[in-house]
């Protein structure tokens, strides 16, 4: 299938159910299943958590966009047509729930993700947008959780990291409820960050990537790591203290400490200034 853009995107890597896509330092995961509103299947999830990894890896990448194929479906949640006992079956029969690894993807990747959200943003496909660090939405998007109209719940990031957007009795009404809340009323209750004509949402989201391109890469890291820690637990302290580490590694005082070791000598940590 054609994606139609007013961008030269230069395809990554060829997938089955997502496009994977580049340009100049900004990459763009599409969900390519319009059919089905941009349903997630397990084969989906796995070829967006190699996406991400990529992302993850290469140099070159400095931000990623998250969206749905076409203007009306960013993404749908996951597709019930697959879903089996304990969860959605594979090609080979097996029962996985491999969204969650792709949500804390998100969450672990020590780049900003935009959610590009081009009409409705339901169940799975509305978590998902809420994991994603920023979301730019379109005027036609609508959000809806709809997890207890179809015998599902999602009491992770979809309840609590959802709560500390919009607050507590808005989560809950938006899960008991089930009601659909247009891109309007999701700006004013604080779930997204800006609302465009859709025929503007991609150049809208772009300038809102060259800002942040913009920005020290070091600084928007930790800045995601310490917003993330809280609520992550162990795990979100433990990539904090990863990338804190990261940091100390490239200054000369620890560069002393290696210099001492590899030189058989004793460091002299004495000779660096230290701060109050």
């Amino acid at each position: 299938m054609n994606y139609t853009s007013k961008i030269d995107w230069i395809p990554i890597k060829k997938y089955k159910d997502i496009l994977f896509l580049f340009w100049e330092g900004i990459s763009k995961i599409i969900i390519n299943r319009p059919w089905c509103h941009n349903a997630f299947r397990v084969e989906t999830v796995d070829e967006m958590i190699n996406a991400i990894n990529i992302c993850y890896n290469r140099k070159d990448i400095d931000i990623l966009i998250i969206t749905g194929y076409g203007d009306k479906s960013f993404c749908s949640g996951g597709d019930q047509k697959t879903r089996g006992l304990g969860g959605y079956l594979d090609k080979d029969g097996v029962t996985k729930l491999n969204i969650l690894d792709f949500y804390k993807k998100i969450r672990e990747i020590p780049k900003p993700v935009i959610a590009m959200v081009n009409g409705y943003s339901i169940g799975g496909g509305h978590v998902l947008h809420v994991v994603c660090d920023l979301t730019i939405a379109s005027d036609n998007a609508i959000f809806s959780q709809v997890g207890p109209k179809v015998g599902s719940f999602d009491g992770g990031f979809g309840c609590s990291y959802l709560a500390r957007h919009i607050g507590q009795k808005k989560t809950r009404e938006m899960w008991f409820l089930c009601k659909k809340y247009t891109a309007k009323e999701a700006l004013k209750m604080g779930l997204i960050n800006k609302v465009v004509n859709k025929n503007e949402l991609e150049k809208e989201t772009i300038k809102w990537c060259k800002i942040i391109q913009k920005r020290s890469a070091m600084s928007l890291r930790m800045i995601k790591r310490c917003l993330n820690a809280e609520l992550d637990g162990q795990h979100g302290l433990m990539q904090l203290a990863g990338d804190a580490t990261l940091m100390f590694y490239l200054m000369e005082e620890s560069q002393e400490g290696k210099k001492a070791f590899l030189e058989k000598r004793d460091p002299n940590f004495k000779k660096f200034k230290k701060f109050l």
